[in-house]
């Protein structure tokens, strides 16, 4: 795993692990409605997980980006499933979308590097 990668796994979990232990009821059920938001219902969980991707290169959160990339990645979204959902990102946000374009295809290069080291050696 990249270094910018597990930075961002291990400080997201940390600090969720540090709201969670507050007990705010209000946050918690917010945290659990947005667990359960991307889940398979009428909408596979991978086009819920674009539909998160391309609100969030919108919005320009690039914490978001990363997050849905990860799991856009985990529910086997392809390059050019990516890059069309990248494009309706760009029509919709327009071009101060470009900035979080670049980070979103970084990012998302560091994961497919992962996937394939996860794979080993071809043998």
């Amino acid at each position: 795993m990249s270094d910018r990668l597990k930075a961002f796994h291990e400080y997201r979990e940390r600090m969720n692990e540090r709201i969670f232990r507050q007990g705010n009821l209000q946050i918690n059920r917010f945290f659990s409605l947005d667990s359960q938001t991307y889940r398979d219902g009428a909408l596979p969980a991978k086009t819920k997980e674009l539909l998160g991707l391309v609100a969030s290169m919108v919005l320009r959160c690039d914490d978001c980006i990363t997050y849905h990339l990860v799991q856009c990645a985990e529910q086997g979204v392809t390059d050019e499933e990516f890059f069309e959902a990248f494009g309706v990102a760009l029509v919709v946000g327009g071009s101060i979308v470009i900035p979080h374009l670049r980070r979103a295809v970084e990012t998302l290069d560091e994961i497919r590097r992962q996937q394939e080291q996860a794979k080993g050696p071809k043998g």
